[in-house]
């Protein structure tokens, strides 16, 4: 489980093919601290250390997140948005980000406001339901907040520390870039899908909780 907040920026330094998948080395500040089996979670995937030699640690990612995500398409020199996984003594800083990636966006528009920036993102429209204004959302593994919403895009305002250090300020118009949204909105909209396929389904009522033995 992760928050989010952006640790660091890493610099992928290799990339080899694997069978099913591809073998990341990511060289990042916080090497010497982690350890094998560990989850860091990476422009938005949460992928985990396999071995590492110096400043340098290395992830492997199948196909099916590459399918998923971007990963596939990053390259050797590239940054990439690195945080660890959440300890029960870290503050919850951003909001709950699994590093599941649901959807990949594309970057409409990028535009200068003052000190600030706004980015608007196009997604699927069937993903609308999971899209709330003022609410939150992991884009590249960085908790932000939609500013508006309006048919199937999204507008972000990113604040200048969160331009500079993460790799927002890299991006371009076109772009694809990595979307989770939030979990508590999707275990709401599944559970309202349920009961709208299922009229019958009362939901938890005081005699189930009863037969439960509550």
């Amino acid at each position: 489980m992760f928050t989010g907040i952006i640790e660091s920026l890493g610099t992928v330094k290799g990339k080899k093919p694997l069978k099913g998948g591809i073998e990341f080395d990511i060289e990042a500040p916080f090497t010497h601290e982690i350890q094998i089996d560990d989850s860091i979670c990476t422009s938005g995937v949460c992928l985990t250390v396999v071995k590492k030699a110096g400043s340098v640690y290395s992830v492997q990612a199948v196909e099916e997140t590459l399918r998923k995500t971007t990963l596939g398409s990053v390259q050797i020199g590239q940054k990439v948005n690195l945080e660890r996984c959440l300890t029960p003594q870290s503050r919850l800083d951003g909001h709950i980000v699994q590093g599941h990636v649901d959807i990949v966006g594309t970057v409409k528009s990028i535009q200068n406001e003052g000190a600030n920036w706004l980015i608007t993102i196009s997604y699927p429209d069937e993903f609308r339901d999971l899209i709330v204004g003022r609410g939150s959302i992991a884009v590249d593994g960085i908790s932000l907040t939609i500013a508006r919403e309006q048919a199937n895009e999204f507008t972000l305002a990113i604040i200048p520390y969160t331009w500079e250090h993460t790799t927002l300020h890299e991006r371009k118009v076109g772009d694809s870039i990595n979307l989770e949204f939030d979990i508590l909105g999707k275990y709401v909209v599944r559970f309202l899908q349920n009961r709208a396929n299922n009229p019958s389904t009362k939901g938890l009522t005081a005699e189930k909780l009863l037969s439960l033995g509550f």
